[in-house]
């Protein structure tokens, strides 16, 4: 089975490296290990890296919903990074940045 995401810890920072695209078929895989590495290290920060990602509908958008709401449970916050321009727009237009423990980085300038 192809390696559809890489989680890293260190220093209390969880580092999930996604690299496919994120669909309904893919987004439960990604929240089991996602899931199951916050309740096994307890990060302060989890990172979500989209670098990788090329495509995501809104099952994109509800895992990252959903990782807030679990990593808040947990005092722990949420930062979204890699977007590409189109993903960031789509995140943007869901107003996933004003979610209490969410911040969103936006695409660099390439």
């Amino acid at each position: 089975m192809e390696e559809i995401i890489k989680n890293v810890f260190s220093d209390g920072v969880l580092c999930a490296g996604i690299s496919c695209e994120i669909d309904h078929h893919t987004a439960r895989r990604l929240r089991e290990k996602i899931d199951n590495d916050i309740f096994r290290y307890n990060p302060s920060l989890l990172v979500l890296d989209f670098s990788k990602v090329r495509f995501m509908d809104s099952s994109g958008i509800g895992l990252i919903i959903g990782r807030a709401q679990t990593a808040g449970e947990l005092s722990c916050s949420v930062r979204v990074i890699g977007l590409s321009p189109s993903l960031y727009k789509l995140v943007r237009l869901t107003g996933l940045e004003k979610m209490k423990n969410i911040t969103v980085a936006p695409p660099c300038a390439v």
